[in-house]
């Protein structure tokens, strides 16, 4: 990990730390689900745009809110997903906030938000990693496909369970620098359908690269 890690710093450079509000984030990443950067964008900016605060989601209509992120895809799965879990945070905290997570140990802020529905492992590490600061390890497709061939995680692991996997291999403080750098490596060398190995600074640590190329 920390050679992967001083070989994709050296391509890519420093990513700067910057947190985001827990709440949003948590939206934000909801809406994230099965669809890609821009369409998430737009949904979530139409959601802005049209709800001033985070109170008027949760209390509109579920016909509203579901025309306003249909962008997303699936938006009749997504708008009663998102307008539950506000519910939930303010029938359980008195108000819609998750703030109160900063005050938690890693492990019970992580129980509490996968045990809302809709909050699996992916969605809980992107709000603990880029919000609350803690050293969750999300897991997507790029991750997920990369770790693999390198065979930092074991053949066939499934996207859930390489969580725990990462985060136990992950020194705590390259967390945040770790997870970009190989997200970012992902999306430009080491590709689904057409992996650029010729250009892959990783080439010599790939199990998947050696077995391919092996006489």
């Amino acid at each position: 990990m920390l050679e992967v890690h001083k070989r994709l710093a050296e391509c890519y450079g420093a990513f700067v730390v910057s947190p985001s509000e827990p709440l949003a984030e948590l939206v934000n990443t909801i809406l994230s689900q099965n669809t890609n950067d821009r369409n998430r964008d737009v949904a979530f900016a139409r959601l802005l745009a049209r709800y001033p605060t985070w109170e008027a989601v949760r209390d509109a209509p579920a016909e509203e809110v579901i025309e306003a992120i249909r962008p997303a895809g699936l938006a009749p799965s997504k708008g009663p997903r998102i307008q539950g879990v506000l519910r939930r945070i303010t029938a359980e905290r008195g108000e819609l906030s998750l703030d109160f997570l900063h005050d938690m140990p890693f492990e019970e802020a992580r129980a509490w938000l996968r045990d809302l529905d809709g909050v699996g492992p992916k969605t809980a590490a992107i709000v603990l990693l880029f919000s609350l600061g803690l050293p969750a390890f999300p897991v997507d497709t790029h991750i997920h496909r990369v770790t693999l061939r390198l065979g930092l995680i074991p053949p066939k692991t499934s996207r859930e369970a390489a969580h725990d996997l990462l985060e136990a291999l992950v020194p705590v403080e390259l967390t945040y620098p770790l997870h970009l750098e190989i997200i970012q490596h992902g999306r430009s060398v080491c590709q689904a359908r057409r992996p650029r190995c010729e250009a892959c600074v990783l080439q010599d640590l790939c199990d998947d690269f050696k077995a391919r190329t092996a006489p």
